[in-house]
């Protein structure tokens, strides 16, 4: 077993985004049971917020690809490939 994760959590801009995605979920979860003190809450809010934020913008930096990816075909995500010109 890896010692990283017993001296605390990884930073969250060294996770990916399943790892960010997943940790948030079990933060969440955590929170939603009820069973965490306050000061702990906080903390764990905190760190909801930074893994939320990182997600978004993992997923911000997949779109813009696609986006990049569907610009460089030349042709738009409407365009079926088909020439409509001969129908006038």
């Amino acid at each position: 077993m890896s010692t990283e994760r017993s001296a605390g959590p990884l930073p969250v801009a060294d996770l990916s985004y399943e790892e960010a995605r997943d940790e948030l979920v079990a933060i969440v979860a955590r929170i939603e049971g009820g069973g965490a003190a306050l000061e702990e809450s906080m903390e764990l809010w905190e760190r909801g917020e930074a893994l939320a934020a990182h997600c978004k913008d993992k997923l911000d930096q997949a779109q813009e690809q696609l986006d990049r990816g569907a610009a460089g075909t030349g042709r738009d995500a409407e365009d079926d490939g088909t020439d409509d010109s001969d129908d006038a």
